[in-house]
């Protein structure tokens, strides 16, 4: 795929999905604004792709400033929204710190940066909102209050941005990936039996090309599966 000229935001980049979705936009030609809160995972993507590196907490009120003022100027045609935090703790565990942290960056900075992007592909006739979901998006699991309750709160998000964006030609979906990935998230909470069964975040990653690329409206609204939608691309090709 050709991306050349195109401008894509990446928040989560310094590692893991974001990293590999950073790079394989980069590897195709495309202008990448990578964001996270590691600001050497980030200067080392940079230097390996080219990528604009934003060190910026997204888990903070001053790091969503930060992120949607950058956002607005660069005015990227497509958002890949991946950040997020999850630290299994009990219910009665999980204060408010934890709490605040996992909605900012879930939801808080998802409703911000895709804010700051929508004038822009407003103006231009479309763009791709595109928000890392997972299983959590729309089934509970204990210890996972507030994860759960962000993604949840991705998924309605989502589905409101896609019915105001249908006659802008802006798209806005959520994708989960679909397969166990082997990323620093998965390495902390997976068991022995599903990284057993583990993939590369790197063969997900054309599920997103493809999405910025199309902009099918078909995919406005739908939860989709990075994985099976790669394979069938990667299927395709060989045809």
């Amino acid at each position: 795929m050709s991306l050349e000229g195109h401008r894509v935001a990446v928040t989560g980049a310094a590692q893991g999905l974001g990293a590999a979705v950073a790079r394989a936009f980069a590897d195709a030609g495309a202008q990448v604004l990578a964001l996270d809160r590691d600001a050497d995972g980030l200067a080392r993507l940079a230097e390996e792709t080219g990528a604009a590196a934003l060190p910026c907490d997204l888990a903070a009120r001053e790091g969503q400033d930060t992120a949607a003022g950058r956002l607005a100027a660069f005015a990227p045609a497509t958002l890949v929204h991946n950040a997020a935090i999850l630290k299994p703790a009990p219910f009665a565990e999980t204060g408010p710190d934890l709490w605040d942290a996992t909605m900012g960056v879930g939801i808080g900075a998802g409703y911000r940066l895709a804010r700051a992007c929508w004038p822009a592909m407003d103006a231009a006739g479309g763009g791709a909102l595109i928000f890392v979901s997972s299983r959590s998006g729309i089934e509970g699991f204990a210890e996972e209050s507030a994860y759960c309750a962000a993604k949840h709160a991705l998924e309605g998000l989502s589905k409101c941005l896609a019915l105001e964006g249908a006659d802008r030609g802006i798209l806005s979906c959520t994708i989960t990936p679909g397969m166990y990935m082997r990323t620093p998230m998965s390495e902390a909470n997976y068991p022995p039996e599903l990284k057993a069964k583990w993939v590369e975040p790197s063969r997900l990653a054309p599920a997103f090309l493809h999405i910025a690329t199309t902009r099918d409206p078909a995919l406005s609204g739908q939860r989709l599966d990075a994985w099976s939608l790669s394979q069938s691309l990667s299927q395709e090709i060989a045809r």
